[in-house]
């Protein structure tokens, strides 16, 4: 579904449900070179079992119009902005690696907007080696099989015979960079990862409940990358649920029903 949102249009699956505001709201967001798909075991669930799903293809990735976002600011902005054009007062933001970044700054602003927050495969600071930013902008091709080796701890899904998870991502990586011929989305968004510095700062300002994924292989955003978040978080007297799975950087499809079940455990508390 189609919202206008910061004058252009937005994507979102929404596991073609309509927008119901007795259901609870679940915002998904990806990471960088991803779309609404990297959710797709999570979204269908979550949007056949009682949610109101947004699952966004941030602005300039997929098909959504707009100019990409070159900051995480800029992206939890938008966040807020599709919340106020779908109508939604109240919402759980979930979001993966950069997407983690971004729902996080999004929940420090919006506060009372959101009921829970989710972030899978995060870091803080998440900085990306010179070397990949680098070869982001000079050798994309290059710079996304070395992401992809990093990222994974397994080449098969558990989700069925034939899935190649690696192949799969290669191609979403390929498909989203080359859907945006006015801008490298790849390098704008390990930028915008490595620059970001207002993490403490936001998950003081958070009014919700937080539940960190991380995979214990993960060699993008090693477990101990989200230390200092956590550590803050439950500083700050937060309520935080850690779940720590056997796999790499990719949670949703390399444990996609570890990762769902982690979910509904925690969207489903009050």
């Amino acid at each position: 579904m189609f919202y206008t949102v910061q004058g252009a249009p937005l994507y979102c699956y929404t596991g073609d449900k309509p927008f119901d505001a007795s259901r609870s709201t679940v915002v998904l967001i990806h990471g960088v070179l991803g779309d609404h798909s990297v959710w797709i075991w999570q979204s269908r669930h979550l949007a056949n079992h009682g949610f109101n799903v947004l699952a966004v293809d941030l602005p300039g990735h997929g098909r959504s119009g707009g100019e990409a976002p070159g900051s995480v600011e800029q992206a939890a902005e938008t966040i807020a902005a599709l919340l106020d054009a779908v109508g939604c007062p109240k919402a759980a933001l979930v979001g993966h690696s950069w997407g983690s970044l971004i729902a996080l700054e999004a929940a420090g602003r919006l506060k009372d907007r959101v009921s829970h927050l989710v972030l899978v495969g995060t870091a803080f600071p998440m900085k990306v080696s010179p070397a990949l930013i680098e070869a982001s902008q000079s050798d994309p091709e290059q710079a996304l099989k070395m992401i992809n080796v990093f990222s994974r701890s397994t080449l098969a899904s558990p989700t069925g015979a034939g899935f190649w998870v690696y192949g799969a991502n290669m191609a979403l990586g390929r498909k989203v960079l080359r859907g945006n011929r006015s801008v490298n989305v790849f390098h704008r968004g390990f930028v915008a990862c490595d620059r970001y510095a207002g993490g403490l700062q936001a998950i003081a300002a958070i009014e919700c409940p937080v539940l960190f994924v991380l995979g214990r292989l993960d060699q993008m955003t090693p477990p101990k990358a989200a230390q200092a978040l956590i550590e803050a978080a439950r500083g700050a007297g937060k309520r935080v649920a850690v779940e720590r799975l056997d796999v790499g950087h990719h949670q949703m499809t390399e444990a996609p029903d570890a990762t769902l079940a982690a979910l509904l455990a925690f969207l489903r508390q009050a």
